[in-house]
């Protein structure tokens, strides 16, 4: 893997990030079996092209100002591996929490299965106890 700027998959890593900061014309930058491993979820997973735009759309409208940040990425043929920081403000319900106008920052890792120029498969590694304890849902 490469510890340099991304040059393979340049592009649909750009438009997939372009996606979560809200422009949802880049949906197509996912395949239609594109499947997210993430622990804020619900169940943990989310399947298909739809479901993950739905999944985005819901958290931005909690999240109005979420943002994540790429600290570090690798690559290799069908594999991207990034550091990122992630943050918002809670202002609107999400998975049945009412919003609490408090903010958030966490840092997390993803893995990227990459094929044919969409992001195929995504594994988000992070811990939501500590997004929760933050917005005040669990106790400090």
């Amino acid at each position: 893997m490469e510890a340099t700027a991304l040059t393979r998959h340049e592009q649909p890593m750009s438009d997939y990030l372009a996606l979560w900061h809200g422009e949802y014309s880049k949906i197509d930058s996912v395949s239609d079996s594109f499947v997210a491993y993430e622990p804020s979820a619900p169940g943990g997973e989310v399947h298909g092209r739809d479901a993950f735009e739905a999944y985005v759309r819901e958290l931005r409208t909690a999240f109005p100002d979420f943002t994540i940040t790429v600290e570090a990425a690798l690559e290799d043929a069908e594999m991207v591996m990034t550091e990122w920081t992630g943050s918002g403000t809670h202002e609107g319900e999400f998975n049945g929490l009412p919003p609490t106008g408090r903010t958030f920052e966490h840092r997390g890792m993803s893995k990227f299965v990459i094929a044919d120029g969409k992001v195929q498969e995504e594994r988000m590694y992070y811990d939501p106890r500590e997004i929760a304890e933050q917005l005040g849902f669990l106790e400090e």
